[in-house]
């Protein structure tokens, strides 16, 4: 018992770890878009091609085959556009959203994704949410309109940049979650994820060419930078796909609330982020949405179709 639940706690520390890191990833970003360093396009492209090279250095010296996606012409395609339809708006709208607002903020609307997808089985599939689902749902919509509004319905308390970056983030979620879904069972989520990312970095490059608008390389801009690809990326990710090992998918995802937790807390001590009751409020409903789609969460029903 004491091995098992050893086992849990490990898990647990892994997954949580591993989301804040994400969440401090963001923060990190503001400071380099707030000081004019870096664009948030430059960030993504360098980000999401070193990322997606490191994971896949990291199954190399796993001694896993990391070529085998792309011995089918059908899981190549998806693959590709796991890349361009999954991981390039996940990146790139969630960076725009913060460079347009906060990371707080930005990641609260991001954490709305998996009401997204639950939208997505109802619209698409026909599958009707339970009662938690539903109540899941009017609370995360509860959320969102006081972290726009403040409470106040004439008005936005954020710009309306960042509301729509926001949410096109949160549909970005659903997107990487549902693409890469044929995918991980057979490759993995490791080498999906890092062929995925490396994917989106090159096409990025005719968005952004990661040699153009090179920020100085002062020490402080290496190491936000660094810290964004390796800590916020690399090891957030590792943390994250190791922690399956030891607690099951549901309760991993249950962590991810330590990302907005995370992010706001540190824009708040380090950035003194105004973050209002209305904030505080509106966040803590969209988490308590997530974690009660997350328990209700009807998997093999939904892997069948």
């Amino acid at each position: 018992m004491e091995t098992r639940n050893g086992h849990i706690l490990t898990g647990i520390l892994l997954a949580s770890g591993g989301s804040m890191l994400w969440g401090v990833s963001g923060v990190i970003a503001q400071t380099l878009f707030e000081n004019n360093v870096v664009t948030p396009a430059w960030l993504t492209t360098i980000r999401m091609t070193l990322a997606g090279l490191l994971l896949l250095l990291f199954n190399v010296i796993r001694h896993q085959d990391i070529f085998a996606v792309w011995r089918s012409w059908k899981t190549a395609g998806q693959q590709i556009i796991f890349g361009l339809a999954g991981l390039i708006p996940i990146q790139y709208f969630y960076f725009l959203a913060v460079h347009y607002g906060n990371a707080a903020i930005a990641t609260i609307l991001q954490f709305l994704g998996p009401i997204v997808i639950t939208v997505y089985y109802v619209i698409f599939h026909h599958q009707l949410p339970s009662r938690s689902e539903t109540i899941g749902m009017v609370l995360a919509l509860l959320g969102a309109f006081f972290v726009v509004t403040h409470g106040h319905i004439t008005h936005l308390a954020v710009s309306p940049a960042l509301l729509f970056w926001g949410l096109m983030s949160a549909v970005a979620v659903a997107t990487s979650t549902l693409l890469p879904r044929p995918l991980l069972p057979t490759f993995g989520s490791v080498n999906v994820n890092g062929w995925g990312l490396l994917i989106g970095g090159f096409a990025m490059n005719f968005i952004q060419p990661m040699w153009v608008g090179v920020p100085t390389l002062t020490p402080k801009t290496v190491l936000s930078i660094g810290a964004v690809v390796l800590f916020g990326t690399l090891i957030a990710f590792v943390m994250y796909s190791v922690s399956l090992l030891y607690i099951t998918p549901t309760t991993a995802s249950l962590m991810d609330a330590f990302e907005p937790l995370a992010a706001t807390v540190i824009s708040i001590l380090v950035l003194h982020t105004v973050f209002t009751w209305a904030d505080a409020l509106g966040g803590g409903l969209i988490i308590l949405a997530v974690v009660m789609l997350s328990i209700s969460y009807r998997a093999p029903k939904r892997d069948e179709e």
